[in-house]
């Protein structure tokens, strides 16, 4: 499939208010991305354990796997030179609300749990690029290189999912999980986390 631009496939961009919010709890940004890349790892792993038959989906998993958790590596490294505390943070409402519209019964079940990835790791790209005009040298130089991983990453779950899709049935799964994803992000959230929406009017 063609690289979609980020407002062909997302619903909305990142609103300016999570950017203002992310700047003063840089902490957390990191700590949730931290989280975010290993959990990428072991979805990518769990489809690897799930459907063990489709051998070229496996090697693909297993490849973004292992970058997935050398971004882990290099999260963790930011953190510890910054000194920022490593501590457990209850999760954020974002991936879990996308995960309860996936279908349970095959082969709906695969196919939305690609789109679904697709979403997150374009989001992800979408996000660092926001970010990117406002962060500090070092982690605006970070969050720079990982731009093309996360587009790719986006890319390799569209293309799989197009491997087992008809092509209006991954149009019509793409626009739903569109408009669950763009409400999620432009409404309020009472949890600042790298994909969490708008903060409270109270913030």
């Amino acid at each position: 499939m063609t690289t979609p631009e980020w407002s062909d496939f997302l619903a909305c961009p990142t609103p300016a208010a999570w950017v203002e919010q992310a700047i003063v709890h840089l902490d957390i940004l990191l700590l949730d991305h931290r989280l975010n890349e290993f959990k990428a790892a072991a979805s990518a792993m769990a489809l690897m354990a799930r459907y063990p038959l489709r051998v070229q989906m496996a090697q693909t998993m297993s490849r973004l796997a292992r970058e997935e958790l050398v971004h882990h590596h290099q999260v963790s490294k930011l953190i510890a030179t910054r000194g920022i505390p490593l501590r457990v943070l209850p999760a954020g409402r974002y991936a879990a609300s996308l995960h309860l519209q996936v279908r349970r019964e095959e082969p709906g079940r695969l196919i939305d749990t690609l789109v679904l990835a697709a979403f997150i790791e374009l989001r992800s790209c979408e996000r660092f690029a926001a970010l990117l005009p406002v962060l500090d040298a070092e982690l605006a130089r970070f969050y720079g290189s990982l731009l093309a991983s996360e587009r790719r990453h986006h890319l390799i779950y569209l293309d799989l999912a197009a491997a087992e899709a008809e092509e209006e049935e991954l149009s019509q799964v793409v626009s739903r999980f569109r408009t669950m994803e763009g409400d999620l992000i432009s409404s309020e959230d009472p949890l600042f986390r790298f994909h969490s929406g708008l903060p409270p009017r109270s913030a």
